[in-house]
């Protein structure tokens, strides 16, 4: 089975009450990718900004991940930062620097057009729809997002889920 993932490659900055760590690579299209390329050669689609480590980029080819959709823009990369409490899944968002993925329109090579899987990774709900406008009859579609498109962009999230098979929920 084939599969493209079109989502956030970002840094993440975290603390815990155990420690903070600043900008470490995070972002659902990473890991996605990341965990896809044990069992797939996944095909990735997103942005990062001049700043993302180029020694990342090297591990994708390495775990065999198509980056030919990964596009490096001038400016800095998509940046979250949260605070997690003893209970991990009580969270607080601190921030969300959208950065280069601000005025992001995701294309789709040609050749991911037609993959059997399209993975959906938190990115702003108009350009998961505009990337389904791109697929060709994929088998499956699953999306991701977060708390911030959830509030902000509600009616373009419903629109988006109507088409969906499968839908990973975060608050």
């Amino acid at each position: 089975m084939s599969l493209v993932i079109v989502g956030s490659l970002a840094f993440d900055t975290i603390e815990t009450p155990y420690g903070r760590r600043e900008k470490i690579v995070g972002g659902s299209g990473t890991y996605c990718s990341l965990a896809a390329s044990f069992f797939t050669q996944p095909k990735i689609v997103g942005v990062v900004g001049e700043d993302f480590p180029k020694d990342t980029i090297e591990f994708f080819k390495s775990r065999r991940i198509d980056i030919r959709g990964l596009e490096i823009q001038p400016g800095k990369t998509f940046h979250w930062e949260a605070r997690y409490g003893i209970d991990p899944n009580q969270r607080l968002t601190i921030k969300t620097e959208l950065n280069v993925f601000q005025d992001y329109k995701p294309q789709l090579p040609p050749d991911y057009r037609q993959d059997d899987i399209v993975f959906l990774a938190n990115i702003d709900p108009d350009l998961q729809g505009d990337i389904l406008a791109q697929v060709q009859k994929p088998e499956l579609i699953a999306m991701d997002t977060i708390n911030l498109w959830i509030n902000s962009k509600r009616a373009s999230l419903l629109r988006v889920l109507e088409k969906v098979n499968v839908y990973f929920a975060n608050d």
